[in-house]
């Protein structure tokens, strides 16, 4: 699955560089073609010209390759990767990653790079387990990085022989994992919703929630990764939290009506469609065109029902097609989830309650459970991003 690849190396000033070369024969002896990023500090450990002979390319180091204005541009090595791996990763280089420090080549690259990013930590033991690279390493993988986890010992202490960077042959297996996991959703289309709708009062007060949006763009860039095309339905979330991947086709909207206006007319033509939105059951019966004054001791807001998204697909869904929905719940969570998988006609229904700590709303965890009709997948709180790949690969295995 790696044939005709590209791949972006990052090696940094670790011992463990060595490993290196071997990662870059496994890389090209598989079908790769691999650029390597290295650090300054890098270089100390392992020389350019031997990763040169090694890739049949020049090893980037310096934003400038000569004194005459040529440069390496970091944006252009983002757009032609289909992957970053860094490998070994020192404590220095994932701080800096993890809080934008961009003083070298590599850290540029990893900040511009539009394909999945791999991290193959390597350091001493009480570096590896220090609270603050262990809070980085979390901060990363929120951000939607994958952590290739440094190998374990066999002493007693749980931490201890941990840090050592794994093999060059299991991070291949990885990446060759993940590329064979990117092709299951191939010509696949996916719609998906997310973020909340905002229900004007005036021109400047509305109903809302605290939906973020986190949950369903994470599952927009899995769909992604996967290889579906998709189309996201997206209520008003903070611009820093959009989507990544350009391919990923995006429809703002503000409005329960106007998601639901987008989410009928679009998902006929649909395979899957994913309801991760948080939209209002409810939105004022007259929206007035100027500010409301305060007026008196109390105001009377009436309200209507709006169109309900996931019933409407759920009784035009046609044979072949699948619907996904999400349940946040505050009681009776399992009942109410089976009561409504039943009424949508969802395929199954991914449950979370605000009674579990790290899950629901502006969090960047999650701790769901899967519902069918015929059974319940429970699982640990885990980063969205993660969360996101337990539902997506659920979809698969219903293709």
């Amino acid at each position: 699955m790696l044939q005709g690849k590209k791949i972006v190396l990052g090696i940094t000033g670790s011992i463990a560089a060595y490993k290196s070369c071997l990662i870059i024969r496994q890389l090209i002896k598989h079908g790769a073609d691999v650029q390597v990023v290295i650090t300054p500090a890098g270089k100390e450990f392992i020389t350019p010209i031997t990763l040169s002979a090694l890739t049949s390319r020049p090893v980037i180091s310096d934003f400038f390759s000569q004194r005459d204005g040529t440069w390496h541009s970091h944006v252009d090595l983002g757009l032609w990767a289909d992957v970053m791996l860094i490998a070994p990763a020192t404590a220095s280089t994932i701080g800096k990653m993890a809080n934008g420090i961009a003083d070298n080549m590599l850290i540029t690259t990893y900040l511009s790079m539009k394909a999945p990013v791999f991290i193959a930590p390597a350091m001493d033991l009480d570096m590896y387990a220090h609270p603050t690279t262990q809070q980085n390493l979390q901060r990363l993988q929120s951000f939607g990085n994958h952590i290739i986890e440094p190998q374990t010992g066999f002493l007693a202490s749980k931490l201890e022989g941990k840090g050592r960077m794994e093999e060059p042959e299991a991070i291949v297996e990885v990446l060759e994992q993940f590329f064979t996991q990117t092709s299951d959703l191939h010509g696949k289309k996916v719609l998906i919703t997310a973020g909340p709708t905002y229900e004007k009062i005036d021109p400047v007060r509305f109903i809302g929630n605290y939906s973020s949006g986190k949950m369903g763009i994470a599952l927009a860039e899995e769909c992604a990764d996967r290889g579906a095309e998709v189309t996201l339905v997206c209520g008003p979330v903070s611009p820093s939290l959009l989507p990544r991947r350009q391919e990923i086709r995006r429809i703002d909207v503000e409005s329960a009506e106007q998601m639901y206006n987008a989410c009928t007319e679009l998902y006929p033509s649909m395979d899957a469609g994913i309801l991760c939105a948080a939209v209002a059951d409810f939105t004022p019966n007259n929206v007035a065109d100027h500010k409301i004054k305060r007026e008196g001791d109390d105001m009377i807001l009436h309200l209507k029902p709006t169109r309900d998204i996931a019933a409407e697909l759920g009784k035009t869904k046609r044979k072949g097609q699948l619907l996904v929905g999400f349940a946040l719940e505050t009681n009776d969570e399992t009942t109410n989830a089976h009561l409504k998988l039943t009424k949508k006609n969802f395929d199954f229904i991914v449950l979370n309650s605000l009674n579990d700590k790290g899950a629901g709303f502006r969090t960047d965890t999650n701790k769901i459970s899967i519902i069918t009709a015929k059974e319940q997948i429970d699982f640990p709180l885990k980063s969205k991003k993660e969360v996101a790949r337990d539902i997506i690969t659920q979809l698969v295995d219903l293709f």
